[in-house]
């Protein structure tokens, strides 16, 4: 096919650009691709882990319902170590504390209460799971790590408990005007119309508060 001189001369300067560009433009539309496959694959992935982690908590719903307390263990286990970022983590870690603790292993639970507490995304859980810990702490009579645990910064929706338990630990310590202090904050922090009230109430009037 011929071109006129105008012509020719455009498809010389674009060869020119080319043969100085060629090479980054390329390399630029590699690089283009690979990130939204990358990005595809990691949205892949996650899928994928989150799907297989489902798969494992409904699994570890049954054995909690069904009072499994090996299956419970090992599938909160597995949770842990193969999908630790994942929600159901966390929420079978806390389970499987409580299963621990009641079953006298307090050792691991506090380990399992620990790992909630570094590992979850929910700060909600993450201030149970010190709640938690710091009444395995009280029944060991390590009054000191439980009180620093229930110091800690929390949601203002667990202030009543928090303080509730602060008044048992300092009431176990023989500090009794502190723990009466302790139980009427938690008074005030909680719903007047919530039954657990009552039970802290029943504590301070025992202290004669």
């Amino acid at each position: 096919m011929a071109y006129d001189l105008e012509e020719q001369e455009q498809i010389d300067v674009i060869k020119t650009w080319w043969k100085q560009n060629g090479n980054t433009v390329l390399l630029g539309v590699a690089v283009f691709v690979a990130i939204v496959a990358g990005i595809q694959g990691w949205r892949y992935y996650q899928h994928q882990q989150t799907t297989q982690a489902a798969g494992l908590y409904e699994a570890f719903q049954g054995a909690v319902e069904k009072h499994d307390v090996k299956n419970v263990r090992g599938i909160a286990g597995q949770l842990m170590e193969q999908y630790p970022r994942s929600a159901y983590a966390s929420r079978a870690a806390f389970i499987a504390a409580r299963s621990n603790y009641e079953g006298g292993d307090g050792k691991s639970a506090k380990a399992q209460f620990q790992w909630v507490i570094e590992h979850a995304k929910s700060d909600e859980i993450k201030d149970a799971a010190r709640l938690q810990m710091a009444g395995v702490l009280l029944d060991e009579k390590n009054h000191e790590e439980a009180l620093k645990l229930l110091d800690s910064k929390h949601g203002a929706g667990f202030d009543g408990l928090y303080a509730d338990l602060r008044g048992d630990v300092l009431l176990a310590s023989g500090k009794s005007d502190e723990a009466r202090a302790a139980y009427q904050q938690a008074l005030e922090k909680m719903d007047p119309s919530g039954g657990y009230r009552g039970l802290v109430q029943l504590k301070l009037d025992g202290l004669g508060g």
